[in-house]
């Protein structure tokens, strides 16, 4: 009897050894609130916007004089959280994004009016992280660019209507090698440094449809 009673602890001493622990993390559920974004106030020094004298948790929105939806933002304990969407004044989206406590993240989309997609970045921890690319409104590729935590890294290229490359450059530790007219044509060997152009000129041409 005494040994049954052994065996039996130890069997529940190693089944319990055996088992995983999970731990769960809160979801976070944005309340399906709606406020006018003008109405939230930002508190620079917690990074949290307030309504009502609390961290605000709904969509903040904005509109167009003729009442059409101009941006919805979700918002979870006063930051920045889950898609966020701007519109054009006919109510068709022109830029979707992600947001993690304030931080872009994943993929952000911009459109043409068409609905056609005019620009694709990738995120990471509030950085533009990976291939960029930007498109005329026709489908054909204007831009591409490659990143590491917001800088050129990589090749940088960009297009003309007319399909002829305009820009094809190398860019490593902030600097471009190798840009010919248009050619690339570099060694690291015998690295060739295109500084004032790719200054004055590049970086301009690369990033005006930011504005947009």
């Amino acid at each position: 009897m005494q040994l049954t009673k052994i065996l039996l602890i130890v069997i529940l001493a190693l089944s319990s050894c055996n088992k995983t622990s999970v731990i769960t993390t809160p979801k976070k559920e944005i309340k399906n609130f709606l406020v006018d974004k003008n109405e939230l106030e930002l508190i620079k020094e917690k990074g949290q916007w307030f309504y009502m004298d609390k961290p605000f948790n709904g969509f903040a929105v904005k509109y167009y004089s003729n009442s059409s939806l101009s941006e919805k933002i979700g918002y979870y304990n006063g930051k920045k959280e889950g898609l966020a969407y701007k519109f054009f004044k006919d109510g068709t989206v022109k830029t979707k994004s992600f947001y993690n406590e304030n931080v872009l993240e994943g993929t952000k989309i911009k459109y043409y009016s068409s609905g056609k997609i005019f620009s694709e970045s990738k995120y990471l921890n509030g950085k533009k992280h990976g291939i960029e690319q930007v498109w005329f409104e026709n489908g054909q590729l204007s831009k591409k660019k490659n990143l590491k935590n917001g800088k050129e890294n990589g090749l940088q290229q960009a297009w003309l209507k007319n399909g002829k490359i305009y820009v094809n450059y190398e860019a490593k530790n902030g600097r471009a090698f190798g840009l010919q007219r248009a050619n690339l044509c570099y060694q690291l060997s015998n690295e060739k440094i295109i500084e004032n152009v790719k200054k004055n000129f590049f970086i301009n041409w690369f990033y005006h449809y930011d504005k947009l």
